[in-house]
């Protein structure tokens, strides 16, 4: 765990750097909010080939696939040295690309081999503090990154982060973990494999709630998201840059929520800490919405920051349980694209409500339908016997449809 959470945090660390440095990179060399806009598009996008780009994490052993990713990245980024002008912008797009291809792959191979190599009775702590490394480096990265491109440009925060990637290599490496080489499946076709991980999350009773919960919450947080510069202005009356303000917040409530998230998961299900995560989103969504103070915004972005990683922490902690050992990296990626994805979709209509609706009426609105989704998550019945990674036959799945019931059906 120690090598682990050391790895997760200097990665997130260079990742933080380069994702905030990205649309600031494109704008100062070509001069283009859209260009901008669409750097941060360039990273996120290649989640949508989760389900796809996941298979390759139950092929291969995960620690070895983590350690090669980690290299890959770390001899890629230097290219951007040469990126010094607006016509070399291309090879920065192309980079992101991959890193954010890297990045859906890091993420099945992480999660396959926290359900491999961490009991399950532990699995609830380690996610949280894996929660809470990430969200502390959004707390420094953010500082370190503006100030180094300020005074030296983008081509040393590449190589930042390209040192972050090569120390995280050596530390994935350093770990004591022993895996057996995964089972080779009696068809290697890659559609079919990518097929299988979109059944088996669909067949389970367990996931589908908690991932279906998930998008919700993470629909109502980029509507929100895109609502965030109108509190600052009209409500709060601040300039834009406040909102560095309430975002620091933020991430100090996603480090408290990290914290938290092991001694709750031991005493409730996932299902319960979902339903509590997004009902603490919806209501301080809404406050702040109404009641557009300094102190109601302030103590509003910390009770988000608390409840949003509860929902996603649930359906990662559930996924590792509930998804077969040789399949966890599949359904993993295929849960991680379910529940981003929205996100996307949200900024979009967020923009689009705040330009037509005020806040004071847009983000109560968003808190009712929030409460009224975790309301009925709480409701449903009691959660399956825990199943700890057996191949088949659990109770969390729904009765013929258990992975070894029938071959996977053909790719759409």
């Amino acid at each position: 765990m120690r090598w682990y959470l050391t790895g997760v945090v200097v990665s997130g660390f260079g990742t933080t750097a380069m994702w905030l440095v990205s649309g600031i990179w494109v704008k100062s060399l070509t001069g283009s909010d859209s260009l901008a806009a669409l750097a941060a598009f360039a990273l996120w996008a290649p989640v949508l080939l989760g389900p796809l780009l996941g298979t390759l994490a139950d092929r291969v052993r995960r620690r070895p696939l983590l350690v090669v990713l980690n290299l890959a990245m770390a001899g890629l980024l230097p290219v951007l040295l040469w990126v010094e002008s607006a016509d070399r912008v291309w090879l920065l797009f192309a980079v992101l690309v991959l890193y954010g291809a890297q990045g859906a792959v890091h993420e099945a191979a992480e999660q396959a081999l926290v359900a491999t190599v961490v009991d399950e009775g532990r699995r609830g702590t380690f996610n949280g503090l894996r929660m809470t490394a990430n969200e502390s480096m959004k707390l420094i990265a953010p500082l370190v990154a503006a100030g180094l491109f300020a005074a030296y440009g983008g081509g040393p925060v590449a190589l930042l982060d390209a040192a972050s990637f090569a120390v995280a290599a050596v530390l994935f490496a350093l770990m004591p973990v022993r895996e057996a080489r995964p089972a080779r499946p009696e068809s290697r076709n890659w559609w079919r494999e990518t097929a299988e991980g979109v059944r088996l999350l669909r067949a389970s009773r367990v996931l589908r709630p908690l991932v279906a919960t998930g998008a919700f919450t993470l629909l109502l947080a980029g509507v929100n998201g895109a609502a965030i510069y109108a509190v600052v202005d009209r409500g709060l009356g601040h300039s834009p840059a406040y909102a560095g303000v309430l975002y620091a917040v933020q991430g100090i409530g996603s480090v408290l929520a990290g914290l938290l998230t092991g001694p709750l998961l031991r005493r409730i299900p996932e299902r319960t800490l979902a339903a509590a995560g997004l009902a603490l989103f919806a209501v301080a969504v809404g406050v702040r919405g109404a009641l557009p103070y300094e102190a109601t915004a302030l103590a509003a972005s910390a009770v988000i920051g608390l409840g949003l990683p509860w929902v996603l922490v649930a359906v990662m902690t559930a996924v590792q349980r509930e998804a077969p050992a040789e399949a966890v990296g599949r359904v993993a990626a295929t849960a991680n694209t379910l529940v981003m994805a929205p996100n996307a979709l949200a900024l979009a209509l967020g923009a689009g409500l705040v330009a037509v609706t005020d806040t004071r009426v847009l983000l109560p609105l968003l808190a009712l339908t929030g409460l009224a989704w975790a309301t009925w998550l709480a409701a449903r019945g009691g959660t399956p016997p825990r199943g700890g990674n057996r191949p088949a036959g659990r109770d969390g799945w729904a009765h013929g449809t258990a992975p070894s019931a029938a071959p996977p059906p053909p790719a759409p």
